[in-house]
């Protein structure tokens, strides 16, 4: 089917999928789950292709993102499971109150309808995605990048086994054929037969869909991540969480890309940073990460200068911008000048500098002694994402279940007229 009869297949669906009942949408998502372990073999088979289409092409870390393995096909399967486990959102009350006339108003949260999501080379969304729109009662259309539709065609097809063992339709989820930008721009413009689009990728797609979508856009951000070292930070602490955010996986949003450090600490925490970054990474046969420094780190550590567009750069590899700062509310004033928005941590003992920057960094999820690399769904204990939102209409931060519904209002009387 062409991407017009595709949008228009899972359009149709939506209507059953609002009415389904919990039981049914929670059956269906254990049968996708086991669907998806059952036709691993398919899936590696299609992963693996698409992996040697794009050796060459595109980055090891970018290669890392595509990639897929039996565990991270159980982990997809787990993450489906953990869905079914949360409680549904459609029907729940958001508020209630009784008007002096007698009537009932009640803010009730309901499906959206149908949710496109455009995305790049990570195939695990497929599931993702598809999991959390039929729990949230809404029919979904993938539209995934070149490098990674391969795989994500035989993850469709297990998901539409276990929706269709479910007594659901398939039609519920559909993957557009066309990888072109022509089937993007027609997603874009489909208004009256897409409710909702959420873009996951990179800076490109997101300001493509934001600027040119003629429907209602869930803007999900990249991810220009800051760790703040405070002069009173544990600095064993600030270590292990530098090291965790930036090469635990470095091509994902909620990677580090930015070291700030108080000034009052550079002399003794710098040349530690260095040894745990990069030169014990080096003796460990590790990648070690690059240091882009402002000119007061490069008087203490080596590295490479930083340009100007080091602190605006997403760089999703082993590379970290590092510049130090004069007290936290330099740091902040730095962070609010550079960052998108999405995740930021001070590292402090300092309770009243932790409160200063809670308070004033303006960001979708702000930390205090922890990595960045939580900032995540399931990590958050929502089973899995849609991605995360660094807007502030109408979601913001991982975007699960209630996140991906609307609401209306439901008006009871007894006659009352006005």
């Amino acid at each position: 089917m062409n991407t017009q009869e595709l949008i228009k297949s899972a359009r149709s669906a939506r209507t059953a999928l609002a009415a389904a009942t919990t039981e049914t949408k929670n059956e269906a998502l254990s049968f996708m789950a086991e669907a998806l372990e059952t036709h691993a073999e398919e899936i590696l088979k299609a992963n693996a292709a698409d992996m040697e289409s794009q050796k060459g092409i595109i980055s090891d870390v970018m290669l890392d993102r595509l990639a897929l393995s039996k565990d991270r096909i159980k982990g997809m399967a787990d993450g489906i499971r953990q869905v079914a486990q949360l409680p549904d959102p459609v029907g729940k009350v958001l508020a209630s109150h009784e008007r002096p006339n007698g009537i009932q108003i009640s803010k009730v949260l309901v499906p959206m309808g149908v949710i496109a999501i455009i995305y790049e080379s990570r195939p695990n969304v497929t599931s993702d995605a598809a999991a959390l729109a039929i729990k949230a009662g809404s029919s979904c259309i993938l539209r995934c990048g070149k490098e990674a539709h391969g795989s994500a065609k035989e993850i469709v097809k297990a998901l539409k086994a276990g929706l269709s063992k479910a007594g659901l339709p398939e039609n519920a989820v559909e993957l557009i054929e066309d990888t072109t930008r022509q089937s993007a721009t027609e997603i874009m413009q489909a208004r009256g037969l897409i409710d909702l689009l959420i873009p996951r990728g990179g800076k490109g797609l997101i300001s493509s869909c934001v600027d040119n979508a003629k429907i209602p856009v869930l803007e999900t951000g990249t991810g220009i991540c800051h760790i703040y070292v405070d002069k009173d930070a544990n600095q064993e602490m600030a270590l292990d969480i530098l090291e965790n955010a930036k090469t635990s996986r470095p091509s994902v949003c909620n990677a580090a890309e930015v070291c700030l450090v108080h000034r009052d600490i550079i002399k003794e925490f710098l040349p530690k940073y260095y040894d745990r970054l990069v030169a014990g990474r080096k003796e460990a046969g590790q990648t070690p990460v690059e240091l882009r420094l402002d000119e007061a780190a490069a008087d203490v550590i080596e590295g490479t200068p930083a340009g100007p567009e080091d602190f605006d750069t997403e760089f999703l590899n082993y590379i970290m911008g590092v510049k130090v700062v004069d007290s936290v509310e330099e740091a902040i004033a730095h962070i609010d000048a550079h960052s998108t928005g999405h995740s930021d941590c001070i590292v402090t003992e300092n309770e009243q500098a932790a409160q200063l920057f809670t308070s004033l960094v303006d960001s979708a999820a702000v930390y205090v002694n922890a990595s960045t690399r939580f900032t995540d769904g399931g990590e958050f204990g929502q089973g899995c994402e849609m991605g995360i939102s660094t807007q502030k209409l109408h979601a913001r931060g991982p975007l699960g279940l209630e996140e991906i519904c609307t609401f209306k209002y439901i008006i009871r009387g007894n006659g009352q007229i006005r």
